[in-house]
């Protein structure tokens, strides 16, 4: 447990500011743009393919990183790197799982989103934090039990998390 970022990942979005929440309500308004009324669950909801996983996460982490070019203060709040990364792949993980109605989705969108941000601004954070949100990808659908679990089925000791 020594070493690791598991608490910048769950104090960020308490401290925040509502930037997590501005950036994951204009996710969800642009899926709404399309027309999806995902409300309701069932028929409405939007089919958790990997296009759509690519629109919403792309859309949602440059939007997310412009915001943070843009407003220079932003950047002030949120300090270190891993902050900033959690908190637009937290925004753009939120923006397709809920409309999708599917958490996998929502974790390959939170890796899409790590990797747009590393190739965006060349890092993630210090130290080590790179490596869990860059070898993520591979393990989303893994069948290898312990490492591809769904989201519902992942443990307190899933591996590749320095937390």
């Amino acid at each position: 447990m020594s070493g690791g970022v598991g608490f910048t990942q769950y104090a960020t979005a308490a401290y925040a500011d509502n930037i997590l929440d501005d950036f994951t309500y204009y996710g969800m308004d642009y899926v709404k743009d399309y027309g999806y009324d995902f409300t309701k669950p069932g028929a409405n909801m939007v089919k958790p393919t990997q296009d759509i996983v690519n629109d919403i996460a792309t859309e949602v982490s440059l939007n997310a990183m412009e915001n943070y070019e843009q407003f220079p203060t932003t950047l002030e709040d949120h300090f270190g790197g891993s902050q900033r990364a959690s908190v637009i792949a937290a925004a753009s993980g939120l923006a397709t799982s809920i409309p999708t109605g599917n958490s996998n989705a929502g974790l390959n969108a939170w890796y899409l989103s790590m990797l747009m941000h590393k190739e965006g601004w060349s890092r993630l954070g210090f130290f080590g934090y790179d490596l869990q949100d860059q070898c993520g990808s591979a393990n989303s659908l893994s069948y290898r039990a312990d490492e591809g679990a769904i989201g519902e089925l992942r443990g307190p000791n899933y591996p590749n998390y320095a937390m």
